[in-house]
C-alpha cells in the first residue's frame, strides 16, 4: 500500500490548499491590510503572496508530470517548505513589523531554489 502521504493525491491536495490559501491571503492584503501597512510592509506581503500562488501551480505541475520526475516527493516537499517559509516569514514580517523575520525568508528561498533544481535531475522514461 502506497504512502498516502507523498503520493499524487496528496500533492493534489496540497496544492489545493496552496492555492486556496494564497488567493484568501491575498484578499486579505488586499482589503483587510492595505489601509493597516505602510507601503513598503504591503509590497512585503504582496510579495509572499506572489510566490505562494505561483508554487502552488508548481505543484500541479508536479502532480501532473510525477511519474515522469525522479524525485517527485522530493521535489513536492520542496516547494512546500518554501511556501511555508519564505511566504510565511514575509506575512509575518508585514503583519508585524518584526525586521527579524526577513532573515528566515531566505531558507525559504533555498528550498525553491532546492525544488526547481530537482527538475533537472534526468527525469524517468
Amino acid at each position: 500500500m502506497q504512502d498516502q502521504t507523498t503520493s499524487p493525491r496528496a500533492v493534489l491536495a496540497l496544492a489545493g490548499a496552496l492555492g486556496f490559501t494564497g488567493v484568501a491571503l491575498g484578499a486579505f492584503g488586499a482589503h483587510a491590510l492595505k489601509a493597516r501597512l505602510s507601503p513598503e510592509l504591503l509590497e512585503v506581503y504582496k510579495t509572499g503572496v506572489f510566490y505562494h500562488l505561483v508554487h502552488a501551480v508548481v505543484l500541479l505541475a508536479v502532480n501532473a508530470l510525477w511519474g515522469r520526475l525522479r524525485a517527485p516527493r522530493l521535489t513536492a516537499g520542496l516547494f512546500v517548505a518554501g511556501v511555508i517559509i519564505f511566504s510565511g516569514s514575509l506575512y509575518t514580517l508585514a503583519i508585524s513589523g518584526v525586521r527579524v523575520w526577513g532573515a528566515v525568508t531566505p531558507f525559504g528561498g533555498l528550498a525553491f531554489l532546492a525544488g526547481w533544481l530537482t527538475l533537472l535531475l534526468p527525469t524517468r522514461r
